[in-house]
């Protein structure tokens, strides 16, 4: 293959994808040139390829999706200085402007001028290198994976919740939707100290999933009335934070009577309807806090810390692996099997239909 040329997984349009030979980017100045080692499946890309759209980002010409990833520095602009060759990275795979009032107040998640990779029009990285500004590059300590690595992102979304929530030790917590987030959700818990965890799904596999990773009690939201359960599994004290994760309209709606008085309610899952009724009277009632999640924001340096010094094992949620070329069987599988599969991991450098499992 040409110097210049790398494979990349293109979507030409929804439920089209195919490995093509792509140009290999050219870092910039102040960007840095990373080789791609693994790099996760996210459900964003899952809907950008059955859909074609999320809200208001529609893709209408080829693109290549996946943002989370980790790889190895092979070359550096001549402007950057916080990284080196060779340094295993962890990547940030949404660059912002840093000069707008939300990112010179730390919120840069909300800058207008964000570029985040497989958000049209913008490439992803399921490729076998990516160019990015390196301030968006963090190292790995030599006891983290590189899949670790790229579950930093994910994590992410749950530990800026956490954050978010103002959630501390002493707080009982529910989340609801176990997909990968919310599953992620519950070790974000647990590098913040949580000790209770109410996890609620209606898939047997996911609540089982839950129990391993750290959750101490489950909830299947058909069974019966999930107040009831609550109150099952907590002797009556009921629950301080609520993580909504599922994006469902009645669950989103429900989160309301669910918390205690004076409860907080962190709203991550999107869902399908752009307003959803709430019982306004019992969250002034309340005194609630409800707060939004947008992707996130200064989370990967504390959540490389925080993992340094716990027994949390972030792989675990890892349920299968992909070589690039198999990536069709890859969105299929995750598409399809969401009772069998949680993250599933794509390895750019394994070719010829060579399963990493």
């Amino acid at each position: 293959m040409s110097e210049t040329m790398m494979n990349a997984a293109v979507m030409d349009k929804p439920l089209q994808i195919a490995i093509k030979k792509v140009k290999k980017p050219v870092p910039g100045p102040h960007e840095a040139l990373v080789k791609v080692y693994c790099i996760g499946v996210c459900g964003s890309d899952i809907h950008y390829y059955e859909h074609g759209r999320i809200g208001r980002y529609v893709v209408d010409s080829p693109i290549i999706l996946g943002h989370e990833l980790a790889g190895v520095v092979i070359q550096i602009g001549d402007q950057v200085t916080n990284i080196s060759i060779g340094d295993r990275v962890a990547v940030e795979p949404g660059v912002t402007c840093g000069r707008c009032s939300f990112c010179k107040s730390g919120r840069y998640n909300l800058c207008p001028e964000v570029v985040f990779m497989a958000t049209p029009p913008v490439d992803g990285a399921w490729a076998e290198y990516v160019a990015i500004r390196s301030d968006f590059l963090f190292k790995l300590p030599e006891e983290m994976s590189y899949e670790q690595g790229a579950l930093l992102e994910p994590l992410s979304v749950g530990f800026h919740a956490m954050k978010r929530g103002k959630v501390g030790p002493s707080d009982r917590v529910l989340i609801l939707g176990l997909g990968p987030i919310g599953l992620l959700a519950i070790q974000a818990a647990r590098l913040f100290g949580v000790t209770e965890i109410i996890a609620s799904d209606v898939v047997p596999f996911r609540r089982e999933f839950a129990l391993k990773l750290g959750a101490t009690g489950v909830i299947n939201p058909l069974e019966s009335d999930v107040s009831e359960q609550l109150s099952s599994l907590t002797g009556g004290e009921g629950v301080d934070v609520i993580i909504e994760s599922s994006g469902n309209n009645q669950a989103i709606s429900d989160t309301i009577r669910l918390v205690n008085r004076g409860g907080r309610i962190v709203f991550i899952g999107l869902p399908t309807a752009a307003q959803i009724p709430m019982d306004m009277n019992m969250l002034i009632d309340s005194e609630l806090d409800a707060y939004g999640v947008f992707r996130y924001a200064n989370t990967y340096p504390a959540a490389i810390q925080a993992l340094k010094k716990s027994d949390i094992d972030l792989c675990q949620t890892i349920t299968h692996k992909f070589a690039l070329d198999e990536i069709q069987e890859a969105i299929e599988l995750v598409r399809t099997h969401k009772d069998t599969s949680v993250k599933v991991m794509i390895y750019p450098a394994l070719q010829n239909g060579l399963s990493a499992d």
